[in-house]
């Protein structure tokens, strides 16, 4: 029985092994036959992805396109917007972001011309509070970077206050929906999102490179893309070199040719989650996720994640002084699950079963 606890990082479905192999091999067939058809068939796979995830996100159609990471799509946002938005202005973050996004803002910050604000966790909190986003939260925040939910803590934004916020003040408001995306709801048009990034890897249960940058059209509307080629315009074969124009829509974000194995790859998995229940899936995890507290409660170990269930996202960690050793002991029992310094991290998804969650309790006892 299995004790898959590992969503966080790389999400798992029935059959996904042998959706993965059936993809690559009809890519392989049509890719290596002897007829023009190559095109057809791989940019009908990445359409296909791009309305599975514009269907996820609930985007307006025209706002959503590939990208190969959430750094690589933050990346093609930021550099994209008019320079006025930025420039002498503070970029606003929280300290729990995913690392790799804050590495790429504090590197963009001199050549853009902003100062980065990174907005701290209190005494020994494992995460950041809103309330003190929002203190911080001015006129003069040219963007604002927001982790739905934290890769460290599974901390939940209630996104509606803080776009709220952000729309009154003029703020370009970007939401990380990685670690939720596919578990619980996001509505990015209700919501009022600018901006929207994501991987495929987690609760989506795709493949790395599979990334996605939604953008509002009226937001889109506005950039100029720094890394734009052939597929950027509104007819990808205008060949006159000095007749180039952007799309008029989230095409403008493309550039050369486009990778797709990464799309075509991870499309099955977005196919299974289209025909999945959606509400049982995320009631399958919370009943799992409440037997985690409940065994971390009986066994005496904190809590790195909030206790409220409508302010966690999907995983429960824990701080524990051993948690390599934890990692070690879990996997003697058949549980797989990781570590981020010294906090333990569970998330248990679709093929994660009550028994592999016993196991795991039992073996952190």
């Amino acid at each position: 029985m299995t004790g898959y606890l590992l969503y966080h990082s790389i999400g798992q479905y029935p059959g996904k092994a042998a959706d993965l192999a059936r993809a690559m091999a009809e890519f392989a067939t049509s890719w290596g036959a002897q007829d023009d058809g190559q095109w057809a068939f791989a940019l009908g796979r990445r359409a296909r992805y791009l309305e599975r995830w514009r269907a996820i996100l609930n985007a307006p159609e025209g706002s959503v396109t590939t990208c190969e990471s959430v750094t690589g799509g933050l990346h093609a946002l930021v550099t994209a917007l008019p320079r006025d938005r930025l420039r002498g202005r503070r970029v606003l973050v929280a300290a729990d972001c995913f690392p790799s996004n804050h590495f790429l803002l504090a590197g963009l910050a001199d050549r853009l011309g902003f100062t980065l604000d990174t907005v701290p966790m209190r005494q020994g909190a494992p995460w950041v509070e809103p309330e003190d986003v929002l203190d911080r939260w001015g006129p003069d925040v040219g963007l604002a970077l927001l982790t739905w939910v934290s890769s460290t803590s599974s901390h939940r934004l209630d996104l509606a206050p803080l776009l709220a916020h952000g729309r009154a003040v003029g703020t370009v408001c970007v939401v990380d929906v990685t670690q939720g995306a596919g578990l619980l709801p996001y509505d990015a048009t209700a919501l009022g999102a600018d901006a929207t990034v994501s991987t495929s890897l987690k609760w989506m249960c795709g493949t790395p490179g599979a990334g996605v940058l939604h953008v509002a059209p009226a937001l889109a509307a506005t950039c100029a893309p720094e890394l734009r080629g052939w597929f950027s315009q509104d007819n990808p074969f205008n060949w006159d070199i000095a007749a180039f124009a952007f799309a008029p829509d989230i095409r403008r974000f493309d550039s050369g040719t486009p990778g797709i194995v990464a799309a075509l790859a991870t499309l099955p998995a977005l196919d299974w989650h289209a025909r999945e229940d959606r509400a049982a899936m995320l009631a399958w995890n919370r009943r799992l996720s409440a037997r985690l507290v409940e065994g971390a409660d009986r066994l005496g170990l904190p809590l790195a994640s909030p206790r409220e269930e409508r302010r966690r996202g999907g995983s429960v960690m824990l701080r524990m002084a051993d948690a390599d050793g934890a990692v070690a002991r879990l996997k003697a029992a058949g549980v797989v699950a990781d570590r981020r310094g010294d906090v333990l991290r569970l998330s248990p998804g679709p093929v994660t079963t009550e028994e592999g969650v016993e196991r795991a309790i039992a073996a952190l006892s």
